[in-house]
Protein backbone atom coordinates (compact mmCIF):
# COMPACT_ATOMS: atom_id res chain seq x y z
CA UNK A 1 0.00 0.00 0.00
CA UNK A 2 1.41 3.47 -0.72
CA UNK A 3 2.05 5.60 1.86
CA UNK A 4 0.24 8.58 0.96
CA UNK A 5 -2.98 10.31 2.56
CA UNK A 6 -5.63 8.14 1.60
CA UNK A 7 -9.21 8.82 1.33
CA UNK A 8 -12.26 7.91 3.89
CA UNK A 9 -13.43 5.15 1.91
CA UNK A 10 -9.44 3.35 1.61
CA UNK A 11 -9.17 0.17 3.13
CA UNK A 12 -7.63 0.12 6.68
CA UNK A 13 -6.77 -2.28 9.65
CA UNK A 14 -8.81 -1.43 12.74
CA UNK A 15 -6.86 -1.83 15.93
CA UNK A 16 -8.16 -1.88 19.97
CA UNK A 17 -5.54 -1.62 22.78
CA UNK A 18 -3.21 0.09 20.46
CA UNK A 19 -1.68 1.96 23.44
CA UNK A 20 -0.34 -1.69 25.28
CA UNK A 21 2.90 -3.32 24.73
CA UNK A 22 1.62 -5.51 21.91
CA UNK A 23 -0.81 -2.87 20.28
CA UNK A 24 2.29 -0.04 19.90
CA UNK A 25 4.38 -2.46 18.24
CA UNK A 26 2.19 -3.55 16.13
CA UNK A 27 0.21 0.15 15.18
CA UNK A 28 4.39 1.05 14.10
CA UNK A 29 5.13 -2.18 12.20
CA UNK A 30 2.07 -2.33 10.02
CA UNK A 31 2.10 1.78 9.74
CA UNK A 32 5.73 1.61 8.33
CA UNK A 33 4.86 -0.94 6.26
CA UNK A 34 2.44 1.97 4.26
CA UNK A 35 -1.30 0.14 6.01
CA UNK A 36 -3.90 2.79 7.17
CA UNK A 37 -4.57 1.79 10.28
CA UNK A 38 -7.20 3.04 12.49
CA UNK A 39 -7.25 3.05 16.74
CA UNK A 40 -10.44 2.06 18.54
CA UNK A 41 -10.44 4.33 21.56
CA UNK A 42 -12.89 5.09 24.44
CA UNK A 43 -12.09 9.22 23.79
CA UNK A 44 -11.13 11.14 21.24
CA UNK A 45 -7.73 13.76 21.74
CA UNK A 46 -7.08 16.73 19.83
CA UNK A 47 -5.39 15.10 16.88
CA UNK A 48 -6.38 11.55 16.83
CA UNK A 49 -7.79 12.00 13.34
CA UNK A 50 -7.81 8.77 12.97
CA UNK A 51 -9.49 7.36 15.78
CA UNK A 52 -13.14 5.41 16.32
CA UNK A 53 -14.74 5.44 19.58
CA UNK A 54 -15.91 2.80 21.66
CA UNK A 55 -17.00 1.69 24.95
CA UNK A 56 -17.30 -1.87 25.48
CA UNK A 57 -19.10 -1.19 28.95
CA UNK A 58 -21.58 0.50 27.71
CA UNK A 59 -22.38 -1.24 24.44
CA UNK A 60 -20.94 1.77 22.00
CA UNK A 61 -19.86 1.03 18.64
CA UNK A 62 -21.22 2.56 15.48
CA UNK A 63 -20.43 -0.59 12.96
CA UNK A 64 -20.73 2.51 10.09
CA UNK A 65 -17.23 3.86 11.47
CA UNK A 66 -15.88 0.34 10.53
CA UNK A 67 -16.81 0.96 7.05
CA UNK A 68 -13.82 0.04 4.62
CA UNK A 69 -12.15 -2.29 7.26
CA UNK A 70 -9.80 -4.72 5.50
CA UNK A 71 -9.14 -6.46 9.14
CA UNK A 72 -9.41 -5.72 12.54
CA UNK A 73 -7.16 -6.67 15.69
CA UNK A 74 -8.65 -6.96 19.17
CA UNK A 75 -6.35 -7.18 21.80
CA UNK A 76 -8.32 -4.32 24.05
CA UNK A 77 -8.68 -6.08 28.00
CA UNK A 78 -8.12 -5.14 31.48
CA UNK A 79 -4.75 -6.30 32.60
CA UNK A 80 -4.28 -9.50 34.28
CA UNK A 81 -1.26 -8.53 36.83
CA UNK A 82 -3.25 -7.48 39.61
CA UNK A 83 -4.96 -9.16 42.80
CA UNK A 84 -7.75 -10.42 41.97
CA UNK A 85 -10.47 -9.34 44.19
CA UNK A 86 -14.13 -10.14 43.17
CA UNK A 87 -14.83 -6.63 41.43
CA UNK A 88 -11.51 -7.24 39.61
CA UNK A 89 -12.31 -10.69 38.62
CA UNK A 90 -15.68 -9.56 36.95
CA UNK A 91 -13.55 -6.82 35.24
CA UNK A 92 -11.08 -9.11 33.80
CA UNK A 93 -14.10 -11.01 32.52
CA UNK A 94 -16.29 -8.46 31.34
CA UNK A 95 -13.71 -6.58 29.83
CA UNK A 96 -12.84 -9.32 27.33
CA UNK A 97 -16.44 -10.74 26.82
CA UNK A 98 -18.05 -7.65 25.80
CA UNK A 99 -15.91 -5.76 23.99
CA UNK A 100 -15.05 -8.82 21.76
CA UNK A 101 -19.17 -9.54 21.90
CA UNK A 102 -19.29 -5.57 20.77
CA UNK A 103 -16.82 -5.95 18.00
CA UNK A 104 -17.76 -9.23 16.63
CA UNK A 105 -20.88 -7.93 16.24
CA UNK A 106 -20.45 -4.60 14.75
CA UNK A 107 -18.34 -6.70 11.97
CA UNK A 108 -21.32 -9.14 10.89
CA UNK A 109 -23.17 -6.08 10.63
CA UNK A 110 -21.17 -4.64 7.69
CA UNK A 111 -22.42 -4.85 4.31
CA UNK A 112 -18.80 -5.38 3.20
CA UNK A 113 -17.14 -7.29 5.98
CA UNK A 114 -13.19 -7.61 6.64
CA UNK A 115 -11.40 -10.50 5.69
CA UNK A 116 -9.72 -11.57 8.89
CA UNK A 117 -10.32 -10.59 12.64
CA UNK A 118 -7.21 -11.76 15.11
CA UNK A 119 -8.60 -11.45 18.47
CA UNK A 120 -6.38 -11.62 21.64
CA UNK A 121 -6.77 -14.96 24.13
CA UNK A 122 -4.00 -16.34 26.13
CA UNK A 123 -1.78 -19.47 26.68
CA UNK A 124 -3.92 -19.53 30.04
CA UNK A 125 -6.96 -21.59 28.56
CA UNK A 126 -4.46 -24.71 28.73
CA UNK A 127 -4.71 -24.41 32.62
CA UNK A 128 -1.57 -25.15 34.50
CA UNK A 129 -0.44 -28.34 32.74
CA UNK A 130 2.93 -29.28 34.47
CA UNK A 131 5.14 -31.12 32.01
CA UNK A 132 2.60 -32.05 29.85
CA UNK A 133 2.86 -30.44 26.02
CA UNK A 134 -0.08 -28.77 24.50
CA UNK A 135 -0.63 -27.40 21.59
CA UNK A 136 -3.98 -25.94 19.79
CA UNK A 137 -6.02 -29.29 20.02
CA UNK A 138 -5.83 -29.76 23.56
CA UNK A 139 -8.18 -29.33 25.93
CA UNK A 140 -9.14 -26.17 28.17
CA UNK A 141 -7.91 -25.71 31.75
CA UNK A 142 -10.64 -25.60 34.86
CA UNK A 143 -9.76 -22.39 36.32
CA UNK A 144 -10.18 -19.10 36.63
CA UNK A 145 -8.30 -17.91 33.58
CA UNK A 146 -9.07 -20.66 31.32
CA UNK A 147 -12.82 -20.21 31.74
CA UNK A 148 -11.99 -16.29 30.95
CA UNK A 149 -10.11 -17.35 27.72
CA UNK A 150 -12.97 -20.33 26.75
CA UNK A 151 -15.25 -17.14 27.18
CA UNK A 152 -13.45 -14.63 25.43
CA UNK A 153 -12.57 -16.75 22.66
CA UNK A 154 -16.42 -18.18 22.19
CA UNK A 155 -17.51 -14.22 22.00
CA UNK A 156 -16.26 -13.98 18.25
CA UNK A 157 -18.83 -16.40 17.38
CA UNK A 158 -20.83 -13.78 15.90
CA UNK A 159 -17.96 -12.74 13.67
CA UNK A 160 -17.10 -15.66 12.08
CA UNK A 161 -20.93 -17.01 11.62
CA UNK A 162 -20.93 -14.35 9.65
CA UNK A 163 -18.01 -15.83 7.56
CA UNK A 164 -15.04 -13.58 8.85
CA UNK A 165 -11.78 -15.17 9.00
CA UNK A 166 -10.94 -15.81 13.22
CA UNK A 167 -7.93 -15.98 14.36
CA UNK A 168 -8.09 -16.57 18.02
CA UNK A 169 -4.19 -15.51 19.47
CA UNK A 170 -3.81 -17.65 22.54
CA UNK A 171 -0.46 -15.23 23.77
CA UNK A 172 2.17 -16.42 25.92
CA UNK A 173 4.63 -14.55 27.99
CA UNK A 174 5.96 -11.76 25.48
CA UNK A 175 9.73 -10.69 25.85
CA UNK A 176 9.82 -6.44 25.76
CA UNK A 177 12.06 -4.03 28.35
CA UNK A 178 9.41 -2.03 27.41
CA UNK A 179 6.65 -3.70 29.47
CA UNK A 180 5.26 -6.68 30.60
CA UNK A 181 7.05 -9.90 32.51
CA UNK A 182 10.75 -8.83 31.47
CA UNK A 183 10.36 -5.38 32.34
CA UNK A 184 9.20 -6.41 36.11
CA UNK A 185 12.19 -8.63 36.35
CA UNK A 186 15.16 -6.41 34.87
CA UNK A 187 15.75 -4.18 37.80
CA UNK A 188 16.17 -7.20 40.54
CA UNK A 189 18.20 -9.03 38.15
CA UNK A 190 20.50 -6.27 37.23
CA UNK A 191 20.99 -5.48 40.69
CA UNK A 192 22.48 -9.40 40.75
CA UNK A 193 19.39 -10.39 43.05
CA UNK A 194 16.90 -12.40 40.23
CA UNK A 195 16.68 -16.16 40.58
CA UNK A 196 14.16 -18.67 40.18
CA UNK A 197 10.62 -18.09 41.11
CA UNK A 198 9.13 -20.82 43.48
CA UNK A 199 10.44 -24.34 42.60
CA UNK A 200 11.41 -22.85 38.90
CA UNK A 201 10.27 -26.08 37.61
CA UNK A 202 7.41 -24.31 36.19
CA UNK A 203 7.23 -24.21 32.26
CA UNK A 204 7.19 -20.71 30.56
CA UNK A 205 5.92 -20.15 26.94
CA UNK A 206 7.76 -17.09 26.11
CA UNK A 207 7.34 -15.22 22.64
CA UNK A 208 9.83 -11.67 21.93
CA UNK A 209 7.98 -8.58 20.65
CA UNK A 210 9.33 -8.88 17.45
CA UNK A 211 8.31 -12.64 16.75
CA UNK A 212 4.53 -11.75 18.18
CA UNK A 213 4.55 -9.20 15.54
CA UNK A 214 5.89 -11.25 12.96
CA UNK A 215 3.30 -13.65 13.97
CA UNK A 216 0.42 -11.58 13.70
CA UNK A 217 1.39 -10.32 10.21
CA UNK A 218 2.11 -13.75 9.10
CA UNK A 219 -1.96 -14.25 10.37
CA UNK A 220 -3.20 -11.60 8.87
CA UNK A 221 -1.86 -12.42 5.31
CA UNK A 222 -1.94 -16.22 5.77
CA UNK A 223 -5.52 -17.01 4.47
CA UNK A 224 -5.21 -20.79 5.56
CA UNK A 225 -4.76 -20.06 9.36
CA UNK A 226 -8.24 -19.65 11.51
CA UNK A 227 -9.24 -20.52 15.07
CA UNK A 228 -6.62 -20.98 17.81
CA UNK A 229 -3.11 -20.07 16.96
CA UNK A 230 -0.30 -20.49 19.97
CA UNK A 231 2.06 -17.16 19.86
CA UNK A 232 4.50 -18.42 21.81
CA UNK A 233 8.00 -19.93 20.87
CA UNK A 234 8.77 -23.24 19.96
CA UNK A 235 11.29 -23.94 22.92
CA UNK A 236 9.87 -23.11 26.24
CA UNK A 237 12.11 -23.21 29.43
CA UNK A 238 11.59 -24.23 32.98
CA UNK A 239 11.49 -20.55 34.97
CA UNK A 240 14.66 -21.92 36.26
CA UNK A 241 15.92 -21.50 33.23
CA UNK A 242 14.74 -18.54 32.37
CA UNK A 243 15.88 -17.33 35.05
CA UNK A 244 19.89 -18.83 34.11
CA UNK A 245 19.57 -17.28 30.98
CA UNK A 246 18.83 -14.23 31.66
CA UNK A 247 21.43 -13.59 34.27
CA UNK A 248 23.76 -14.66 31.66
CA UNK A 249 22.36 -12.30 28.92
CA UNK A 250 22.81 -9.34 31.64
CA UNK A 251 26.44 -10.84 32.75
CA UNK A 252 24.82 -11.21 36.59
CA UNK A 253 24.35 -13.89 38.56
CA UNK A 254 20.74 -15.52 38.91
CA UNK A 255 20.78 -17.33 42.45
CA UNK A 256 18.13 -15.05 44.76
CA UNK A 257 15.09 -17.78 44.54
CA UNK A 258 11.69 -15.99 44.78
CA UNK A 259 9.65 -17.92 47.53
CA UNK A 260 6.25 -19.07 46.62
CA UNK A 261 4.22 -17.82 50.08
CA UNK A 262 5.92 -14.36 49.18
CA UNK A 263 3.85 -13.90 46.06
CA UNK A 264 0.82 -15.70 47.17
CA UNK A 265 0.55 -13.13 49.85
CA UNK A 266 0.85 -10.04 47.49
CA UNK A 267 -1.31 -11.47 44.80
CA UNK A 268 -3.34 -14.71 46.40
CA UNK A 269 -4.89 -16.32 43.42
CA UNK A 270 -3.04 -14.61 40.38
CA UNK A 271 -0.04 -15.46 41.58
CA UNK A 272 -0.90 -19.36 41.63
CA UNK A 273 -2.80 -18.84 38.31
CA UNK A 274 -0.31 -17.35 36.71
CA UNK A 275 3.39 -16.41 37.89
CA UNK A 276 3.67 -20.37 40.01
CA UNK A 277 1.80 -21.93 37.58
CA UNK A 278 3.21 -23.27 34.10
CA UNK A 279 2.13 -24.22 30.62
CA UNK A 280 4.21 -25.79 28.32
CA UNK A 281 3.26 -24.69 24.73
CA UNK A 282 3.87 -25.31 21.58
CA UNK A 283 2.80 -23.33 18.59
CA UNK A 284 2.06 -25.65 15.87
CA UNK A 285 -0.45 -23.95 13.75
CA UNK A 286 2.43 -20.94 13.12
CA UNK A 287 4.95 -23.80 12.37
CA UNK A 288 2.38 -25.86 10.18
CA UNK A 289 1.67 -22.80 8.23
CA UNK A 290 4.91 -22.28 7.25
CA UNK A 291 5.97 -19.30 10.18
CA UNK A 292 9.95 -18.98 10.67
CA UNK A 293 10.63 -18.04 13.84
CA UNK A 294 13.34 -14.48 14.17
CA UNK A 295 14.29 -15.44 17.67
CA UNK A 296 13.63 -19.34 18.36
CA UNK A 297 15.74 -19.58 21.33
CA UNK A 298 15.46 -17.85 24.51
CA UNK A 299 19.38 -16.64 24.74
CA UNK A 300 18.51 -15.26 20.96
CA UNK A 301 15.28 -13.33 21.98
CA UNK A 302 16.46 -11.81 25.38
CA UNK A 303 19.85 -10.40 23.08
CA UNK A 304 17.64 -8.98 20.40
CA UNK A 305 14.91 -7.73 22.77
CA UNK A 306 17.63 -6.22 25.19
CA UNK A 307 20.46 -5.22 22.49
CA UNK A 308 23.23 -7.26 24.54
Amino acid sequence: MSNETPSSTAPFIAITGASGLIGRALLARLRSNGWRVRRLVRSVRPGDADAIVWDPARGVLDARDLQGVEAVVHLAGEPIAQRWTGSRRDAIRESRVRGTTLLARAIAALDRKPSVMLSGSAVGYYGDRGDEAVDEESSPGTDFLAGVAGEWEGATSAAKDAGVRVVLLRTGIVLSPRGGALDRLLPPFRLGVGGPIGTGRQWMSWISLDDHVNAMEHALATTGLHGPVNLVSPNPVTNAEFAATLGRVLGRPALVPVPSFALELLYGEMARATILAGQRVLPRALLRTGFRFAHPTLEEALRFELAR
